[in-house]
Order: structure tokens, then C-alpha cells, then sequence
């Protein structure tokens, strides 16, 4: 290389590893972990029931688990390498990525231990105590001795570490009791020291330094694993429910374990370990069944080189030194907490309450709803076949689309059944449909996503049983995740071939049905359906085509498409038109698809992102971003679905995606979108986000120094001063459980007048009603008068209603005293001083907390104003909290703020500007 080259190459490296923060961006891994944050704030929210908020906490426990094993260890493989890769959205190298994911991750964990303790001590309040060894009374310590004797003792494998014995492997998130450990002094001599000779005292000196060298650095220290056949939780004599957990009764006893030792101290450890695999690397060079070598890939992640130790204690000088010297770790990857090492166990404590107790601490159980729209007691086929179906899971439950597959399991009509499966629960119902489908001659093609992360050994034996029921099973490509939800079911019907279309925003997981909010869209349109031959015809031949209709797919179609419609608001913002942009979307990440935002705010066009995790856009940044607002929802449920929108409300294209906006979504998977052509499914669409948009308990804004609004900050007093706050999560169970009373009520009318009208009841208070001579659609109000009420329909319907008010009302009364309780116990006073601390230290002024004034408001965003998208005129600026100073830009890789409890916040007299706009759009 000459030098001329040399330096050129020199000077680009240069100016890349110098690369500038853009202002409207931020790191994405900085702001998972305050997504993450958003989380644990639920665990301190006072209006969540107590074990609901101790489950928060182990989510945000899991989470980060998770975060460390797939980000923190993707890091930590890039930053090895010689060139560093510059993240384009921060400027910042791994390295520089991974130092401010530890500094905040220091910042968290007194947030964490804080919260945990804080749950753990209302709890006690309840009889429900997490005891550790200095809580035990008499009674209880010997309880617990007879039952580690007879119970855990003999399960145990100890070991030590010295010279003669090596470094154990800690499995990746294992718990570890490890105990430092004397040798037990020698008997003493007989002889006095003048009677020993020369030899005998230069024997002696030579065994006790060879006696202090057992270990390393002069430290002998045993390890116990945490058995895996005893339970984690012991439950122990007392009023109500008291337990220990298992590590914390083993270490009582750890100097049994090691008797022929002296025990000088103890401690529980964890180790996290890098789980970035990746999955192809080697596939094609050993010549295996795919299948086999993702067996052989899982094996090695549990070995792979830790990113994290945590300790229950701060460990000693000695015992740290040697641990993290074994591990390979610098001390910022030590975390120390007294929050147990594995929160899992939290999950399974209201079972060992009575049912009172345990409805007093949770959240009021429900079950999602057949839906409305669907007869239970006609074929599925058949009512697919009359009308499109969206569901909204989990209000909805997936016991609709199971049926379907069942029917076809059986239909003579059915020539196939293909589908791609991403993530199956262990137990499901979809699944042994497919396979009963495929033992009756049906052709059953299923795509089996081996990579879904930490689903890999559950759809490894998902697809050998697939295999063994006859069904074809493909594994997708080498470089493209196959992400997609689709399903579609080919009959031979008089007429030609039939597809039954499903497409989907959420996995084929029952379980997770119940927990994620998710759109199922079912239709027999034959573009649609010809799109999806096409699409398993391509998956097939690991072919990327982009030859498509009516859908979308990725990598070649959804950011391409994306950004071709956000051209056209640009082009209707310059020309003056009513223009508009929403996404809903669990992330957004992606640099093409954020610069295209930007752009287009420039242009003025209103943009409405409603994110749950992960943003990398900064809304709100003068010059940049002023036109976009951004909210977020961290709340019972997991707000799952995607949604595009482009154009405003009453002209506004809606497509539903399997695709966040991220890149490894759109350029590195085989996603699928699809619009939402029928206007009554569009309206729901548009119904069930200006219901989100409502909501004033877990609606967060996204300001643009990266910080959320408090929690309840939405929220609005009533005339009589008490506060109004209302969840769309709660709100939209309640309406789930009406409409599918309506649905009931309709039908059992159409039976007792014999009518052949079909009614199709739609979530979201529409219930259309459809026969020969007239198509209408009517409220759920003047249904009442289309047929004669049986007295036992009526009834029951009454009694249900009433049930779901009543819940409804005990849970907004509770959540109402809850806030007004913490307002009175000074939590604003505590956030207002923790951020003049905050605002002191950065040399700002401390800002007016009062809220704009409501005429102000309503005069910065007029009636007239184009809509921004399905949910959104470009709303009134709110001022919730104060921006940072226009003049600086907030550097991902600085000092983070302190970390403020989440409270509800004082309630502005008149609300939220951004509130009210969207109750007057949307009438709620």
C-alpha cells in the first residue's frame, strides 16, 4: 500500500470514528434500558395491584437478562474487532456503547433494589413475607433446618477451589452459593519450640506456605450450584404466607455443607453470559441437517464468555478479585443488589393464597371474548367466507382461528393448509390442528423459524413431530429470518380454488394471545390469496421476490413502500393539502426510515408515532422533528400490533404489519404488511387507536431531551376535584365482554323470530346487520329494539353488564384514592425537588410546572387543522415537562439523570392539550 492510499484510508477512519450525533436521534440501547425503566416504574406504580407490581419487577428483571445475553453480548463480539462499527444514529463505537450501558445499568439498580424492597415491605403489610435468615424466628429456624436436612441437603453438589481443583463453569444465569473457606488448622505440636530442630521448624514454615497457596491468592472458596430438583420457594410456619427462598436457606447452612472447613462468609452469585449466536455460521461446512446443527448451536450458547456477575452482598476485596479474574470481567460488570439474583419465583406466589387474598393483589382475571363478529355455532369457513374478520387479540380470544384450522382439518374441500410458525406454545391447540389436518391426507407445509431466539429447542420439537405426523416442513433461509405470521388454507369449491387468507401483526402462541395485543386478519379475497400461493411458492425456493399484488414483503417491499408514502404527505404538505403520518410499532430504529420522518416534519407534515420500546427518533427537536409527537404505553397488557397510517384520518391508508420499523426487520427478515381495505375494519383500526390515544393512566409523551412524561401526568380532574383517569387496556376488556353480550342477544333473537338476517356484531360499539333487501348498520343502543328479549337473556346480559361496571368503577375508585394518596404523601414534591437537583446540576433553570393554560392550547391547534394521521391533527404542544435548552443537544453517551421514582404526578386542573384533542376527535 503506498502512502498516499494509506492515508486516505487513515482520513476516512478518521472522519467515521468522528462521526456527529445527529440532534433528533438517540442510542437504541440507552433507550431499551429506559423502556426498561418504563417497566419497573409499573412495579412503583401505586395504582397496580401489590403481586402485579412484584411481577413487573421480575419482568424487568427478565428483560434485562435478555438485554445483557443478546445486546450487551453483540457488543462485546463487535468491540473485539479491529475496526470499529460506528453507530450511526449515536456516533458511538461499541466500546463508547457499552460503557454508557453499564453506567446506566449502575444508575438502575438502586432504582431496582428500591422498588423491590419497597413491594416486599407493603406485601408484609399483607402477611406476605419474604423472609431471610435474620427475620426467622425460633420456630421457623427449625422448621427450616428439618426440612434443607431432608429436602435439599441431599441434592447438593458442593465443591472447592484451590490449586488442585479448577475454576468450575457457571452456567449462564445459575445461581451459586459461594462460601470463602479456611482449612482447619493442624492439631498443635507437643514439643515446645525450643525442642523442635532446625528441620522440623523449616518443615513446618514450608507447610503453611504451601498451605496458604491452596488457593488462588491465597484463598480456599467452595461453590454450591443451586439444585435443580428443589422447589425455589419454602414455605414456612407463620400468619399468612412466609417463605424463604431455597439459595437463601442453603446459605444458612453452608457451614454443614462444608463442615471440614471454617466458613468465614457467604454469598449468592449469578453470572450472565453472551448468548449471540450466530445460528449459520458452520451449516453449510459440516454438511448436517439444519435441525441438528441448531441442536449443536444451542449447546455452545451456555458456554460462550460472561458479560455480567451479580452478587447478593458486595464481595470481598479478595473473593471479587478472584471471581472476576476467572471471569474475565473489568469491575463496572459487577452488580450488586439484594434483590434476588432470579425473580422468577414471583410468578407463582398467588397460588399459595386464598382466592380473596389473592383478587385483592392482582388484577381482576379475565378471559378474552369469542368474538362478536363470529357466530360460534356456524362454520368458521362459512363466515369467512360472507365476510373479512379482524380480531384484536388478546380482548379476542385465538379460540376463532384454531376452530378454523380444525374445520379445515376435517373439510373434504381442503386441498392444503401452509403457514409459517415463528414461536408455538408448548401446548397448542393450533399446532395439533395442523398436525391432526396432515394424519387426515391434508398437505400441510409449515415454515418452522428455527432462530426464533430462545425459542429454538421448543420449535426443534414442534417440527419433528410435525415431520412425524407427515406434514412438509422447510426451514426458512440462511440469511432472512422468516418473521412473517401467515396462514392459508386452499379448498376446491365449485367454483375453482378458494384461499382462506390469515395474516398477522403477533405469533401463532396461545399463551402469548392472552398477554399481547395483536390484529388477526382473515379474508378470502383472491388477490390476497393468490399473493399467499405466491409467498410459499418463494419461501420454498429461499426466493426474495418482490412480484406481489396487493401485499407487502420484506426485505424488498415494506421500507421501500414506507418510504415511497411518506413522499407522498411530503408532496401534499408543499402543496398545501391535509397531509398525515402514523406508526404504531414496538421500535423504531432504522436510520432511512427516521431521516425520511425528519424530512417530512420539515415539509409539515403532523406525525404521530406511538412506540412502545425502543425509539431512536427524539420528537419535538426545533428544526428537526417539531411537527412529530411520540407516546408510548407500558401498562397490563404487551401492546404488540403494528400499524402504518399514511394521510389524514378521513383519507388515511391503514396497513397492519408483521414488521416494527427497525432494520433487521425490513432488510433482514421475510415480513409481511397488508392494507386494511374494508371501511367498517378500517374504522375499527381507527376506533381502537383513538382509544389508546385516550388514555390518561399509562399514556406516556416522549419529550425531546429522551425523558418520558410521569406517569397519570394526562390525567384530568372532574368538577368535584377528583381525579379522572382512564386505562384503554381495562377499558377495552370491558367492551370486549359487552359486545360479545350483544352478539348473544342478537342471535338468540334471530332463532326465536326464525329470521335469516346475519348480524355481524364489530368491536368498538358497531354492530352491523346485513340481509337480502337492506344493508345497515346500527348502535349497540337501538339493537335493543330489533327482536323481543328472552326475560332469561335479559337477565343474564343485565347481570354481566353490571359485574363488568362494577369492576370497572371499583377499579377506577382505587385507582383514583391510590393517586390522590400518593399526591398527599408529597410524590410531586419528591419528583419536583429530584429534578431541580437534576436541573442544578446540568445548569438549567428549574422549569414552571404548570400546564398551558387550556384556551392557549386549543388556539395552537384549531379545529381546522388537517389531520396528522389515523389518530392525529398535529396535536397542541403539551408541557408536561420541561424540553432540553434548544441550543444544546443531549449526547447519548453522557451522564444520564438521576433516576426519579415513577409517580403519578399532580393532575392540571384543565389536562392535557394533547388529551383533549384527542377526546374531541374521537368523541370519548
Amino acid at each position: 500500500m503506498n502512502a498516499a492510499q494509506a492515508s486516505k484510508d487513515a482520513a476516512k477512519e478518521t472522519a467515521t470514528t468522528e462521526m456527529v450525533k445527529p440532534p433528533y436521534m438517540q442510542n437504541r440501547e440507552l433507550s431499551w434500558l429506559d423502556f426498561n425503566k418504563r417497566v419497573l416504574d409499573q412495579g412503583a406504580d401505586p395504582t397496580v395491584p401489590l403481586l402485579e407490581r412484584l411481577n413487573f419487577i421480575s419482568i424487568f428483571w427478565s428483560n434485562l437478562q435478555e438485554f445483557f445475553m443478546v445486546r450487551v453480548g453483540s457488543l462485546t463480539d463487535l468491540s473485539l474487532l479491529k475496526k470499529s462499527i460506528i453507530d450511526p444514529k449515536s456516533g458511538m463505537t461499541p466500546a463508547q456503547q457499552l460503557d454508557a450501558i453499564y453506567k446506566r445499568c449502575h444508575e438502575l439498580y438502586p432504582y431496582y433494589e428500591e422498588t423491590y424492597e419497597g413491594v416486599r415491605a407493603l406485601l408484609a403489610e399483607q402477611d406476605i413475607r419474604g423472609l431471610r435468615k435474620e427475620d426467622l424466628s425460633d420456630e421457623q429456624r427449625e422448621y427450616m433446618r428439618d426440612y434443607v436436612v431432608n429436602n435439599v441437603l441431599p441434592f447438593l453438589s458442593p465443591q472447592i477451589i484451590n490449586a488442585r481443583h479448577p475454576f468450575p463453569h457457571l452456567e449462564n444465569g445459575g445461581l451459586y452459593i459461594v462460601v470463602r473457606l479456611d482449612e482447619q488448622a493442624k492439631p498443635k505440636q507437643k514439643k515446645s519450640k525450643d525442642e523442635r530442630s532446625k528441620e522440623e521448624k523449616a518443615r513446618d514454615k514450608a507447610e503453611a506456605k504451601a498451605t496458604k497457596n491452596l488457593g488462588a491468592e491465597g484463598v480456599t472458596l467452595g461453590v454450591i450450584p443451586l439444585p435443580r430438583q428443589t422447589s425455589r420457594v419454602i414455605e414456612l410456619p407463620g400468619r399468612g404466607l412466609q417463605y424463604m427462598l431455597v439459595e437463601h436457606a442453603i446459605e444458612m447452612f453452608a457451614a454443614d455443607v462444608f463442615s471440614m472447613y471454617t466458613v468465614k462468609h457467604t454469598n449468592i452469585i449469578c453470572v450472565t453470559r453472551n448468548a449471540d449466536l450466530d445460528a449459520t455460521e458452520g451449516a453449510e461446512e459440516q454438511g448436517e441437517d439444519y435441525r441438528e446443527h441448531m441442536k449443536r448451536i444451542l449447546k455452545r450458547r451456555s458456554r460462550l464468555a460472561p458479560v455480567r456477575l451479580e452478587s447478593e452482598r458486595p464481595l470481598s476485596r479478595t473473593v471479587k478479585s478472584l471471581l472476576l479474574d476467572k471471569l474475565g470481567l473489568g469491575e463496572h460488570q459487577l452488580f450488586v443488589t439484594r434483590v434476588p439474583l432470579n425473580m422468577g419465583f414471583t410468578w407463582g406466589l398467588g397460588s399459595r393464597l386464598a382466592a380473596d387474598k389473592r383478587a385483592a393483589l392482582t388484577q381482576a382475571p379475565f378471559t378474552p371474548q369469542w368474538p362478536a363478529c363470529l357466530d360460534r355455532n356456524r362454520s368458521i369457513i362459512e363466515q369467512v367466507t360472507d365476510h373479512e374478520v379482524l380480531l384484536s387479540y388478546p380482548y379476542q380470544s385465538m379460540d376463532a382461528f384454531v376452530q378454523l384450522l380444525r374445520e379445515a382439518s376435517t373439510d373434504p374441500a381442503v386441498v392444503s393448509i401452509k403457514i409459517t410458525l415463528y414461536r408455538l406454545a408448548s401446548q397448542s391447540h393450533l399446532a395439533e390442528a395442523l398436525i391432526n389436518a396432515a394424519e387426515n391426507g391434508k398437505e400441510v407445509t409449515a415454515l418452522f423459524e428455527l432462530r426464533a431466539r430462545f425459542d429454538e429447542s421448543n420449535n426443534i420439537e414442534w417440527s419433528q413431530r410435525f415431520e412425524q405426523a407427515g406434514c412438509h416442513v422447510i426451514y426458512g433461509f440462511r440469511n432472512f429470518k422468516v418473521h412473517s405470521k401467515i396462514c392459508t388454507i386452499t379448498r376446491q369449491t365449485e367454483h375453482g380454488l378458494q384461499h382462506i387468507t390469515q395474516l398477522g401483526t403477533g405469533n401463532y402462541n396461545e399463551k402469548t394471545a392472552k398477554l399481547y395485543t395483536d390484529f388477526s386478519f382473515i379474508t378470502c379475497d383472491s388477490q390476497i390469496g393468490h399473493d399467499a400461493a405466491d409467498f410459499f411458492r418463494n419461501m420454498a425456493l429461499e426466493n426474495t421476490s418482490d412480484n406481489y399484488d396487493i401485499l407487502w414483503v420484506a426485505p424488498l417491499m415494506i421500507k421501500q413502500n414506507i418510504l415511497r408514502n411518506i413522499d407522498v404527505q411530503i408532496e401534499r404538505a408543499r402543496r398545501g393539502e391535509p397531509s398525515g403520518l402514523f406508526f404504531k410499532t414496538n421500535s423504531i430504529t432504522d436510520k432511512e426510515v427516521i431521516d425520511k420522518l425528519v424530512e417530512a416534519s420539515q415539509a409539515g407534515v403532523p406525525i404521530d408515532l406511538f412506540v412502545r420500546g425502543i425509539s431512536c427518533i427524539l420528537p419535538g427537536v426545533e428544526g428537526y422533528t417539531d411537527r412529530v409527537r411520540e407516546v408510548s404505553i407500558v401498562g397490563q397488557l404487551l401492546e404488540h400490533s403494528r400499524v402504518y397510517g399514511f394521510g389524514p384520518r378521513d383519507d388515511c391508508k391503514i396497513y397492519l404489519s408483521s414488521a416494527d420499523l427497525m432494520t433487521r426487520n425490513m432488510d433482514k427478515r421475510i415480513e409481511i404488511a397488508w392494507p386494511i381495505l374494508n371501511d367498517t375494519l378500517r374504522n375499527q383500526v381507527l376506533g381502537y387507536l383513538g382509544i389508546c390515544y385516550s388514555d390518561t393512566a399509562k399514556l406516556r409523551e416522549l419529550l425531546p431531551d429522551g425523558s418520558y412524561t410521569p406517569l397519570g401526568s394526562f390525567a384530568e380532574r372532574d368538577e368535584s376535584g377528583d381525579v379522572e383517569l382512564f386505562d384503554s387496556q381495562k377499558y377495552l376488556i370491558a367492551e370486549a365482554q359487552r359486545m360479545h353480550l350483544v352478539a348473544a342477544e342478537l342471535a338468540a333473537r334471530q332463532e326465536a323470530n326464525g329470521s335469516g338476517s346475519a348480524r355481524m356484531v364489530f368491536p368498538l360499539g358497531e354492530v352491523a346487520v346485513s340481509n337480502k333487501q337492506a344493508d345497515e348498520v346500527v348502535t349497540e343502543e337501538e339493537s335493543e329494539y330489533v327482536a323481543h328479549r328472552s326475560p332469561e337473556l335479559e337477565a343474564a346480559e343485565a347481570q354481566a353488564v353490571r359485574d363488568a361496571a362494577d369492576a370497572m368503577a371499583a377499579a377506577a375508585t382505587a385507582t383514583a384514592a391510590s393517586v390522590l394518596e400518593a399526591v398527599t404523601k408529597g410524590v410531586t414534591q419528591e419528583v419536583a425537588a429530584a429534578q431541580a437537583r437534576a436541573a442544578k446540576a446540568e445548569g438549567e433553570k428549574v422549569p414552571d410546572a404548570a400546564r398551558t393554560d387550556a384556551a392557549k392550547a386549543e388556539q395552537s391547534a384549531p379545529a381546522s387543522a388537517a389531520p396528522a394521521s389515523p389518530v392525529a391533527v398535529e396535536p397542541a404542544p403539551a408541557e408536561p415537562a420541561a424540553p432540553a435548552p434548544q441550543a444544546e443537544v443531549v449526547d447519548a453517551a453522557a451522564p444520564r439523570r438521576d433516576i426519579v421514582p415513577a409517580t403519578v404526578v399532580e393532575p392540571a386542573a384543565r389536562g392535557n392539550a394533547v388529551t383533549r384533542f384527542f377526546r374531541r376527535l374521537f368523541g370519548r
